[in-house]
């Protein structure tokens, strides 16, 4: 069942909805996209995916909701990656006394900040997961990822691929990149979402070891 948790973040003060079933065998963090929050639908459905596949999920905003409401206006926190990954990096820290294995799904800018906690938490972090992210963004702390990557992006969105292969090159562990046919930055296209659900279950599944 899915609760509403207020989590003390970086000095930041952040809800979170979680599901951590007994039996688990693992969990996985969500870094929303530029603009989104935990209420995202597409995030919201892949997550219900992975809990199919006996993985936990935490969906958390990682801007307050007062930061939302200026935000609006400015659209800079959005794209503030340093402090985006510095507070899903102390989410992550509030996970790991939970002992069990670690992933990370990130879209779109927040796929930078899913890897640049991976680059700095390599001990708790096994597994992380981008679905038409930015890559690219976590520049320089690429090299220091360690966990297998698997970059997913749609097979029309061709800017994002061109970053995404970039990016990969950099990475200093395991990556794959699948692109999913037909598909534009969101995945709107039908069955084009459910494709990465599945994809993203099956990269857990493979390198989370069971909890």
């Amino acid at each position: 069942m899915t609760s509403t948790a207020h989590l003390d973040a970086a000095g930041a003060r952040l809800d979170a909805d979680i599901d951590i079933p007994d039996g688990a065998r693992g969990v996985v963090l969500f870094a929303h996209g530029s603009g989104s929050s935990r209420h995202s639908p597409r995030n919201r459905m892949v997550a219900a995916r992975l809990r199919e596949a006996s993985f936990g999920t935490v969906l958390a905003d990682l801007l307050t909701a007062q930061e939302e409401r200026v935000d609006q206006r400015t659209a800079e926190l959005r794209f503030d990656i340093e402090l985006l990954a510095l507070r899903l990096t102390a989410i992550a820290d509030i996970l790991a006394a939970r002992q069990l294995p670690l992933g990370l799904f990130g879209a779109s800018t927040g796929a930078a900040a899913a890897l640049i906690t991976a680059a700095h938490r390599s001990d708790t972090v096994r597994a992380v997961v981008s679905r038409g992210g930015r890559p690219d963004l976590a520049g320089a702390q690429l090299p220091l990822v360690s966990a297998p990557v698997l970059l997913i992006v749609g097979g029309n969105d061709e800017p994002v691929i061109q970053l995404n292969n970039g990016a990969a090159g950099m990475l200093g562990g395991p990556c794959q990149i699948r692109v999913v046919a037909g598909a534009t930055h969101l995945f709107a296209e039908p069955g084009a979402l459910e494709q990465v659900a599945d994809l993203a279950a099956q990269w857990f599944t493979r390198h989370l070891p069971s909890g």
